[in-house]
């Protein structure tokens, strides 16, 4: 960070303690309401399997357990820019929001008989029990929170003491079944919560609904219903199976997030920066990602290939690193915004489109001028899931806009001839059309 434009400590710190003296007291009161109306309701709804029951009671694992106080205010501290605390603080607060909102929805008992500990370990259950009944179980806001604060330390530890603080995490998280204050449910489902609230409130950029609008373009409204009725059947599948069905459940739930990315969001919806998804957006999405990639992966099997269009400018599928140097190539343009791209000593750029949705106009004339910066480095390659629709628009567009191809069907030509495979719908030629070369490339190159 520059320290000519860095806020001073003080002002963090002065920052972060207001928001402790608000987030401190509001969590007593939310979870303490939430736990109070369970107990006047005489909640004795449970989810729990039948393997639990094997689970050890641990007393000492009570100490990490409670540590999370700690480090929830110590989070804090590590916050470099008045930014990022209020971005750290408002996804603490939306988890307790979140969470609160379930206990008070569904509420659920913890049904296991708890032993009795004796010394510092059954002080610290007896003073746990002094606030926490055995109700606010799924999700787990212990775990919804352990996923906030440790993205915070792990971004800002390296080596050993980053292995330390994996570890205690771990141990948290493991915690919570070892005191027999949760079952297993409760950890996926406050897992779920904790990525929610990354993927809401990321480190930088804008959020993802600050500029969200309803889309009116027809391939994304059709495409987001599909999308959708894939999450219903996805996680009704989930459902239906049980405990062996979590991971249908999260495929559901990234379909659901790819539908409204579709709908409302737009290609921000998958926080995709410098070629890398935003941590609470990867992992959410990584069911779909990882069948994003298969699917790619089998559409282009038996072309697997890039093919040279042009003075140094390629066309292909998304590579990994090993084909980006296999091939030589110097420059990336990566048109995809739901894959992540290869990391490397090339030049990148990066211009994410949603799949199957035709770009208009402004789109291909912004990836002609990325395409021609980019060779300035050497050859590039650009690349989209398949390397047949998406990136083969924008080579085209740079066809035109250069004034290597005169027309849109001239254009298509030069493609196939590398790429057979490519197709432009009528939605992209209309778009290519009106593409017209600058003065300085009138005559061809």
């Amino acid at each position: 960070m520059n320290t000519a434009t860095a806020p001073a400590p003080g002002i963090l710190w002065s920052r972060s303690i207001g928001w402790l003296l608000f987030l401190g007291p509001f969590f007593f009161l939310s979870y303490g309401f939430a736990n109070t109306m369970a107990a006047r309701w005489q909640v004795s709804n449970t989810l729990v399997y039948e393997w639990e029951r094997h689970i050890p009671f641990v007393p000492w694992t009570i100490l990490p357990y409670w540590s999370i106080d700690l480090f929830y205010g110590l989070s804090f501290l590590l916050c470099r820019s008045a930014l990022q605390v209020d971005r750290h603080a408002l996804r603490l607060l939306t988890a307790q929001l979140l969470s609160v909102a379930c206990f008070l929805a569904f509420p659920l008992r913890f049904s296991f008989p708890r032993p009795d500990a004796d010394g510092l370990f059954g002080q610290l259950f007896d003073a746990l029990a002094g606030f926490d009944l055995p109700y606010n179980q799924a999700p787990s806001l212990h775990i919804s929170l352990l996923i906030i604060i440790w993205v915070r330390f792990a971004g800002a530890t390296r080596g050993p003491l980053r292995w330390g603080v994996d570890a205690w995490a771990a141990l948290i998280a493991v915690s919570v079944l070892t005191t027999y204050q949760h079952h297993f449910i409760d950890i996926p489902s406050g897992a779920l919560v904790g990525l929610l609230c990354l993927w809401l409130w990321p480190d930088k950029g804008p959020t993802p609904f600050s500029a969200a609008r309803w889309t009116d373009v027809p391939a994304r409204r059709r495409l987001a219903g599909r999308y959708l009725c894939a999450a219903l059947a996805a996680a009704g599948l989930g459902l239906l199976l049980g405990g062996g069905g979590l991971v249908w459940v999260w495929l559901g739930i990234a379909l659901a997030l790819v539908a409204l990315n579709y709908a409302l969001l737009g290609p921000a919806g998958f926080q995709k920066h410098d070629g890398r998804h935003a941590l609470g957006a990867a992992l959410l999405l990584a069911p779909y990602t990882l069948c994003a990639w298969i699917n790619s992966r089998l559409w282009t099997r038996r072309s697997p290939a890039p093919g040279l269009i042009a003075d140094g400018v390629w066309l292909g599928r998304l590579p990994d690193s090993r084909a980006m140097e296999a091939g030589g190539f110097k420059a990336l343009l990566d048109l995809t915004a739901e894959l992540p791209a290869p990391r490397g000593p090339w030049a990148y750029a990066q211009l994410p489109w949603l799949d199957l949705v035709p770009p208009d106009s402004t789109q291909l004339e912004e990836a002609a001028t990325a395409i021609e910066h980019l060779r300035r480095h050497g050859p590039v390659l650009v690349c989209c899931a398949l390397g047949y629709s998406r990136s083969a628009s924008a080579v085209a567009a740079w066809l035109l806009a250069t004034g290597r191809a005169n027309s849109v069907e001239s254009a298509l030509a030069i493609l196939q001839r590398a790429r057979p495979r490519v197709v432009l719908s009528p939605q992209h030629r209309h778009a290519l059309a009106r593409i017209s070369p600058p003065p300085e490339y009138s005559g061809g190159a």
